[in-house]
């Protein structure tokens, strides 16, 4: 994955203040170490946005088209299974030839595999992983490639010790505190008729896609933004989640499970959407389309409208990140209309009776 080409996976953050005028000499100070003077033991560190080799760090390599742009890198030394698995039997068998014995036992067989893993592991080339990141200075937005917890841990703490300071993911509750409200304020609410609100637990992501979904079917997904107005759609594949008893999580993956009689029983049962491929479009000019995970606003696989003009590789390289930024703006204009109805109790009681009946009258396929 990169930002330079294809589909992007990422989540956002907010930078909470300007970086310093000498954050390409922070970075270069925690530059990842050359690979050949690597251990045993696995090594992070910063590198150039050209590729997962690109030391040192310099001007040249950190900024791209106006935009800060390096990944962080682990290094890892790894010992492929089957191999670890080939050798621990070689071992095996010629263990039980000298002991004359027709089985190994498990104390053995655990102090072969340290043995073969400790031979066989400084023998292996490093496996690198990158973790990429653009920061927009203009918008203070940052956008990293860092899809997982793990990750978003391993980048945060990264990036606060090279930078001062820590980049806030975009979330439900992010979102909500920059509107100037609280998700807390809101409370547990049901999107099935047969479930109670008290039943629920307060899922404020889960809610937005859900009530999403809801829109681009029950109000026609159009929606009115600074940009212009907008068309919401959803398809699957659909991961419907909720706590508590019974089945947590349902997966909805062929034909139209959109409209799929599994889809109106997960709603029924007080099921929300935490997972579905969502698209936004302008038309059929400029559209987006990706794997929204609402629960932590990771974007998977996003497609970004393509450039009508010819451009060289920094200028390609601008208009992504511009229409990256379209995208993040035009979500949070609709997490905006979303959190106008969800903080208003009068409103959300009226809306929360049109997704009853778009729940219990929805058509459903087998």
């Amino acid at each position: 994955m990169s930002f330079e080409n294809g589909s992007i996976s990422c989540r956002f953050f907010q930078v909470p203040h300007k970086l310093p005028k000498d954050i390409v000499e922070r970075f270069a100070q925690r530059a990842a170490p050359p690979i050949k003077s690597m251990g045993e033991a696995p090594v992070q560190g910063w590198v150039g946005g050209r590729h997962l080799l690109d030391v040192p760090i310099t001007e040249e390599n950190a900024f791209y088209g106006g935009y800060l742009r390096l990944v962080l890198v682990k290094a890892e030394r790894k010992v492929p299974t089957s191999l670890v698995r080939a050798e621990c039997m070689l071992e095996e068998f010629a263990h039980m030839r000298a002991e004359r014995k027709p089985f190994v036992d498990r104390k053995t067989r655990s102090d072969i595999r340290k043995q073969v893993l400790a031979r066989l592991l400084p023998t292996m080339p490093p496996t690198l992983k990158g973790i990429p990141f653009v920061y927009d200075e203009r918008a203070g937005v940052l956008s990293a490639g860092a899809t997982s917890e793990n990750q978003t841990d391993a980048f945060r703490l990264n990036f606060r010790n090279a930078a001062g300071c820590d980049p806030i993911p975009l979330t439900a509750v992010t979102a909500a505190v920059a509107l100037g409200t609280s998700v807390s304020e809101w409370g547990k609410t049901s999107f099935s008729p047969e479930v109670p609100d008290s039943a629920m637990d307060e899922t404020p992501g889960l809610d937005f896609l859900t009530w999403l979904w809801f829109a681009s079917e029950a109000r026609g997904g159009l929606f009115n933004t600074k940009q212009g107005r907008i068309a919401v759609a959803l398809e699957g594949p659909l991961l419907f989640t909720r706590t508590g008893e019974g089945a947590h999580e349902m997966a909805l993956r062929h034909g139209l499970p959109t409209i799929s009689a599994e889809a109106k029983t997960a709603l029924l049962s007080g099921k929300k959407l935490e997972r579905a491929k969502l698209l936004l479009g302008f038309g059929s000019e400029e559209n987006w389309s990706c794997a929204f995970d609402t629960d932590v606003f990771v974007f998977r696989s996003l497609k970004l409208p393509e450039s009508k003009e010819i451009l060289d590789a920094a200028s390609t390289f601008q208009d992504r990140i511009q229409k990256l930024g379209q995208f993040r703006e035009l979500l949070l204009e609709l997490f905006a209309q979303f959190a106008a109805e969800r903080g208003d109790p009068r409103r959300w009681a009226a809306t929360q009776k049109e997704i009853h009946r778009w729940v219990t009258d929805r058509t459903s396929k087998r």
